[in-house]
């Protein structure tokens, strides 16, 4: 049975293929259109999907859509009506998509399947957002049995949700409901602090770490009343969500000692210790609300998804100090991972098929489930564009890769298929050298072109993990934050009273690139069985050095989506300090590329992502 599952019209779009119960495919509309966060409808992500299935038509059985739009816009009109006369100009805004788009679901998914050469399937189903979010998170993991979190902004009226999962079957237990919302206050101080909300969270999650909690207390003396069990009331005298468009009023202002940081304005001590704050109070809430779902369930395996947990600091703390024996979290945890979500909820939950969970290895085939593009293809592009490039045998391609990492060099690698999710896991990276003490602020000012405190990760041999980090349990999917090894460190290495950007160059451990100001690193764990390829490259650079790791970094810059095809790679190169390209066996010097003249000017309608 073929279920295509389909999330859109909010944030980072997405398809998903099952076919039964197996994962075939699955892939973010951003990356075929190139606009980054794409919300709409994913036509591209259902195409390739659909093709890389094989599917033909009258093949597909099922669609799924990841959320119930009536159930949605109810919430929305309650809310407005709620709060009216205030909200006029947000819902005048809001109005008209739905009337034109999320109102016609059916109608714009059969548009879709028809411009693909598809029929509408037999079954139309709609699953609930943190339904789909359970389901994103139970059923690929490891675990027979599990509690499950979700954790968001919000979907229909859930912000957050406590579930069981059994076999095939999930039991939802508790939620909180909107306006309350854990996603919510953490975007709020996004959008505070000058970041974008629902892409800077990562921006305000790696900033945190430069400021002292001075306004934690002043967080939950104000803006939240926390409970023991993690639920929570927020005041919503302090923020604009509801009648208004922006996060936060004036009242929140004047809580906090002013207006709101102007982005791309200089990042003042005020916003290092706001980022601290919030990051701390997250974490308090996830702990506590870890420790409610054991109490009451009494598992011992935690499955997580949903925005928030995308937060790997605190999914860091809840691996070393929560009471679970194990923390299985979605890598495409946010809006994405619905799709895939949705079409394994009507798989099992409502075909009530049984479900395989034998404790080791999840069904996720190392998030690698986009395109991949074969060497004939490459080299028919490579050919027709006049890209000098050399092929790389199979034996040679590990050791030469390495041989250039381990002379400085910064690498771009497209090889095999595209990850799904926000993260970048060896198939879409861009890599260098973990021992270099510049290549953190090079990277991210002259390749990524954005601030320069934002750390890069290390992706580390599974087998080697323990040599580097605090860190027993293998993380594949870059999702938990580790401590480096005391044995690693530099000692006094930090000097709070010097400038920010002064900060990121100083050396912390015997590989500072990976090393963030608290002596943390947020760790991909790189396995032989899901990744032979990054694998073998990463010892072929310890073989040379004796580093088992490698910086690992999404391969786009500021503003634009993960690069899918060669050309997509090929352009991104081009308009970086990037040394080399690596596009599968083919090896492409920067030095001997023809000039590039770019045909247009680059978009800047994303310049504060």
């Amino acid at each position: 049975m073929n279920i295509l599952g389909i999330s859109a019209f909010y944030h980072d779009s997405a398809a998903a293929l099952v076919r039964d119960g197996a994962i075939v495919a699955a892939a973010q509309e951003e990356r075929f259109s190139r606009r980054k966060h794409d919300w709409r409808f994913p036509v591209n992500a259902v195409r390739y999907c659909v093709a890389e299935g094989g599917i033909r038509p009258g093949e597909l059985d099922a669609l799924v859509f990841y959320e119930k739009p009536i159930l949605k816009f109810d919430r929305i009109l309650r809310t407005y009506f709620s709060v009216a006369p205030r909200g006029l100009r947000s819902f005048m805004m809001a109005m008209p998509l739905w009337a034109r788009e999320k109102l016609w679901i059916p109608w714009r998914i059969e548009s879709a399947l028809a411009a693909a050469g598809l029929p509408a399937p037999r079954e139309f189903l709609f699953t609930e957002h943190h339904e789909a979010h359970a389901a994103s998170a139970f059923y690929p993991s490891p675990f027979r049995r599990a509690a499950i979190l979700t954790l968001d902004g919000v979907g229909e009226w859930a912000t957050s949700a406590l579930a069981r999962g059994d076999g095939h079957r999930i039991e939802r237990l508790e939620e909180i409901r909107f306006p309350h919302s854990l996603g919510l206050l953490y975007s709020a101080f996004t959008y505070f602090t000058g970041f974008r909300v629902n892409s800077g969270e990562y921006k305000l999650m790696g900033l945190a770490p430069y400021g002292e909690p001075r306004y934690a207390q002043t967080i939950l003396d104000n803006l939240l009343d926390l409970r023991e069990d993690g639920s929570f009331r927020l005041n919503m005298d302090y923020f604009g969500y509801l009648d208004g468009l922006t996060m936060t009023n004036r009242r929140f202002e004047a809580l906090f000692g002013g207006p709101a940081r102007q982005p791309e304005t200089e990042i003042a001590q005020r916003e290092m210790d706001l980022a601290r704050s919030i990051q701390a109070v997250t974490e308090e809430i996830v702990l506590r609300m870890a420790r409610h779902a054991h109490a009451l369930t009494g598992e011992t395996n935690l499955c997580l998804a949903g925005g928030v947990a995308l937060n790997c600091v605190a999914n860091g703390r809840l691996l070393r100090e929560g009471p679970f024996d194990r923390v299985w979290i979605q890598p495409a945890a946010g809006d994405a991972g619905g799709a895939l979500g949705a079409a394994l909820f009507a798989w099992h939950a409502v075909k009530g098929r049984p479900r395989e969970a034998g404790g080791e290895g999840d069904a996720m085939r190392g998030a690698l489930l986009g395109p991949a593009f074969a060497d004939e293809e490459i080299e028919a592009y490579l050919a027709a564009r006049g890209y000098p490039a050399r092929k790389l045998g199979p034996r040679e391609w590990a050791p030469a890769i390495a041989e250039l990492i381990a002379a400085g060099n910064v690498i771009g690698l497209v090889q095999g298929r595209m990850e799904f999710g926000p993260r970048a896991l060896g198939a879409r990276s861009i890599v260098g050298d973990a021992r270099s003490p510049t290549m953190q602020s090079a990277m991210n000012l002259k390749i990524k072109r954005r601030e320069s405190f934002r750390p890069l990760a290390p992706a580390c041999l599974e087998e080697r993990v323990s040599d580097y980090f605090e860190l027993k349990e293998p993380s594949p999917y870059m999702l938990f934050a580790a401590p480096v090894r005391r044995d690693r460190r530099v000692a006094g290495s930090d000097h709070p009273a010097i400038p920010l950007r002064e900060r990121v160059n100083l050396r912390r451990s015997d590989v500072p690139a990976i090393t963030h100001v608290d002596y943390s690193a947020r760790v991909q764990t790189v396995s032989h069985a899901t990744n032979p390829r990054f694998h073998a490259l990463i010892k072929a650079f310890e073989q040379r050095t004796g580093c088992g790791m490698v910086i690992n970094t999404s391969f786009n810059v500021r503003g634009e989506p993960i690069v899918c095809t060669p050309e997509d790679a090929y352009r991104c190169f081009m308009r970086t300090e990037m040394d080399y390209l690596v596009l599968d066996s083919f090896l492409l010097d920067k030095r001997r590329q023809p000039p590039w003249n770019e045909a247009k000017n680059r978009r800047q309608d994303d310049v504060l992502d």
